[in-house]
């Protein structure tokens, strides 16, 4: 689980990951249990790789701030989704609230309704490993 304190510090890691890969980070927040990332990906990089590289940087990164964290991975998937010109100022915001939004709706519950609103298909057994 991610601790609040070192949520500012990941958010500025996980930027500048992507910026090193020539990316340009829109809006980064976290809860204790997940990461949103609004960014501009570069076309030279694979979206995989990107990813790839996010969660393994930001790993060490947490690792190397608390021994606590040193058992810290984060889960085998990902959800990616492209976001519309028009939208990225609603998508900015939605990021931004996500502690006042999920005191309404897990994570969980709101990725599983919104795979659904989307007609994406998804096991159960495989989305949160």
């Amino acid at each position: 689980m991610l601790p609040d304190d070192l949520r500012p510090g990941l958010h500025a890691y996980l930027g500048g990951i992507l910026r090193d890969l020539g990316g340009t980070a829109v809006e980064i927040n976290s809860e204790p249990d997940h990461v949103h990332l609004l960014f501009l990906a570069s076309r030279a990089e694979t979206l995989s790789d990107v990813v790839g590289q996010l969660k393994t940087g930001s790993n060490l990164w947490l690792q190397e701030q608390r021994p606590e964290l040193h058992p810290f991975h984060w889960q085998n998937g990902y959800g990616a989704f492209s976001v519309s010109p028009s939208a990225v100022e609603d998508v900015r915001d939605y990021i931004r609230r996500q502690r006042e939004h999920h005191r309404m709706m897990t994570f969980q519950d709101e990725y599983r309704k919104f795979l659904v609103k989307h007609g994406i298909e998804f096991d159960e057994r495989h989305v949160w490993d």
